[in-house]
């Protein structure tokens, strides 16, 4: 039985505890041994990640998908130092690349590289809107008054029962939720505050995304307002943020940062330098509060806020919640908060010309896919955008020049794992669409053209992920000596290799049926089905036909 380095080390360390015998130090394992149990012990994971596609766990397959890298990039081995570990990791990232988009067409797993958290703004005015806050002990307005004496604010912030009663409850109930974001907020206010500075705004409005986000890069609200400064996309591109396939910037929080100043300054000329106001509008537009000011003949946000038919009750919340977030947030301890600030991330950027996959560019830096990710959190595929001839990538700090290397030293092959189709005579986009099972607008989107556009013959389109199983099944059913299960080619079939738990089975389709119904009853994926099922047409089932499926066996 071959010993890892890992049970090596923890036997000898045994053996040393032991004082009454004196033992030969057991060799080390060959490095031929160590290869191969490194290999094995990162395939391991990945299979379990495909028993965990297989059961619709994306999250969970994730995970080891990522450990099964991961695995390779920690080796004191080196992921690609050796002609077998270099061969299994470049196969290990396209089969995983493959898969990727599987959960595409499910609506969960790697449709962006990086999972969406809650946004903290849907949390607080959720509460505020169930529960009126808590009223302002004897005392507060004294010593909140005492402070902003003392500290100083750019924005006026009037002690009323409002804000009062917001200082309460951030300090009291909430105590935990605020210290968390600003704890986080740390690391990006010497930016913001940077970027605020010179564009004249006032900096009180950097502790803005306590509120929105609790500075979560990823925050994504119910309306799907996304990133630190929580932007809906229309705003965002009037702001200058991009959007694509495979890039959302709003989760940017530096580009996310100057867009905001710009937003915040057209805001502040709208209403003539009135903060109130223009918060106001910042949650719930510009042209919102315009009419409501209209209608009620106001000029003033409190007033306005005391006669509920002008403004929604979010909206009449989220300006004193702001302003109670500014005021503790200017001096935590004053109000019972002690965190440790956390220091900016240290990066330095690397100009690519071509695209590369994520996972090539840790291999090269010598860290983990997790801290590109956070880096780069942007970045919606594993794959920088593929018409960028000058895209800026994120590096930690020190590994800027090994990656420029590696990059200059690398074929264009081996930097990312696209796959693409050559349009052929009588072909258009929704047929392409149809025929390799992606969606009409995915495909667009990652060719950055319209839906509508005219393709021709000859042109190479790049296949978003979901598509590559189809094509990879047309073109090579050889399964790697090192798998024991299907290849990436027969994506969905995970069920037919020696370990699996399920068998073939028939199954006749019931009057009501549905190809996700049909999943949840036998523990699967629509993918799947429809990978075992090639000739089914479309997403619809006909009562009476028989369909292949796998069952599981225990």
């Amino acid at each position: 039985m071959v010993r890892s380095v890992w049970q090596a080390r923890v036997f000898l360390a045994l053996l040393l505890l032991v004082p009454t015998r004196t033992w030969a130090k057991p060799a080390e394992p060959a490095a031929d041994d160590q290869v191969l149990s490194l290999i094995a012990a990162s395939d391991q994971h990945f299979k379990t990640g495909q028993k965990e596609l297989e059961q619709g766990h994306f999250e969970a397959a994730k995970q080891e998908f990522n450990r099964a890298v991961d695995m390779l990039l920690e080796s004191p081995l080196g992921a690609r130092t050796e002609p077998r570990l270099r061969d299994y990791f470049d196969r290990l990232v396209d089969r995983i690349s493959t898969y990727e988009v599987k959960a595409l067409a499910e609506g969960d797993g790697f449709a962006d590289q990086r999972k969406s958290e809650p946004a903290s703004i849907d949390e607080l005015l959720a509460l505020s809107t169930t529960f009126a806050p808590p009223a302002a002990p004897a005392g507060l307005k004294a010593a909140v008054q005492s402070d902003l004496a003392k500290s100083g604010h750019d924005i006026p912030i009037p002690l009323n029962r409002r804000v009062l009663s917001y200082v309460e409850l951030f300090q009291g109930r909430l105590h935990d939720f605020i210290e968390d974001g600003m704890k986080r907020g740390s690391k990006y206010l010497p930016m913001i505050q940077n970027v605020f500075r010179a564009e004249g705004l006032p900096l009180d409005l950097a502790y803005v995304p306590l509120v929105e986000s609790a500075f979560k890069p990823n925050a994504l609200s119910r309306v799907k307002a996304k990133g630190v400064w929580q932007f809906m996309t229309g705003t965002a591109l009037e702001n200058g943020l991009r959007r694509d396939w495979y890039i959302d910037e709003r989760s940017d929080p530096e580009k996310a940062t100057v867009a905001a100043a710009k937003y915040l300054n057209t805001l502040a000329k709208l209403f003539d330098g009135d903060w109130q106001l223009a918060l106001a509008s910042y949650n719930g537009g510009p042209g919102r509060v315009q009419k409501a000011l209209k209608n009620s003949r106001m000029d003033d946000f409190w007033k306005l806020a005391e006669k509920p038919r002008f403004l929604p009750r979010e909206t009449r919340e989220y300006v004193p919640m702001i302003l109670a977030a500014i005021v503790i947030a200017r001096n935590p301890a004053e109000y019972g908060f002690d965190f440790q600030p956390e220091a900016p991330p240290a990066y330095e950027k690397v100009t690519l010309s071509r695209p590369v996959d994520l996972r090539r560019v840790a291999e090269w830096a010598g860290t983990t896919i997790d801290t590109i990710q956070s880096l780069n959190p942007e970045l919606r595929r594993w794959t920088t955008p593929v018409k960028d001839t000058e895209y800026e990538l994120k590096v930690p700090a020190g590994t800027s020049e090994l990656v420029r290397a590696r990059l200059d030293d690398a074929p264009s092959d081996d930097l990312a794992s696209l796959k693409f189709y050559t349009v052929k005579r009588g072909d258009t986009l929704p047929g392409i669409a149809k025929r390799l099972g992606v969606s009409k607008t995915d495909l667009a989107e990652a060719n950055y053209i319209a839906t509508s556009t005219h393709i021709s013959a000859g042109e190479k389109l790049i296949v978003p992920h979901e598509a590559t199983a189809l094509m990879a099944a047309r073109t090579d059913r050889t399964a790697p000596a090192t798998e024991a299960r299907a290849t990436v080619g027969e994506a969905g079939q995970l069920a037919r290799g020696e370990s699996s738990n399920r068998v073939k089975s028939m199954y006749q389709v019931k009057r009501g049926d549905t190809l996700a119904s049909v999943a949840r009853l036998f523990k699967t994926t629509v993918a799947s089905l429809k990978t075992w099922n090639p000739k089914l047409p479309g997403s619809r089932l006909t009562p009476g036909e028989r369909i292949t499926v796998y069952r599981l066996t225990n």
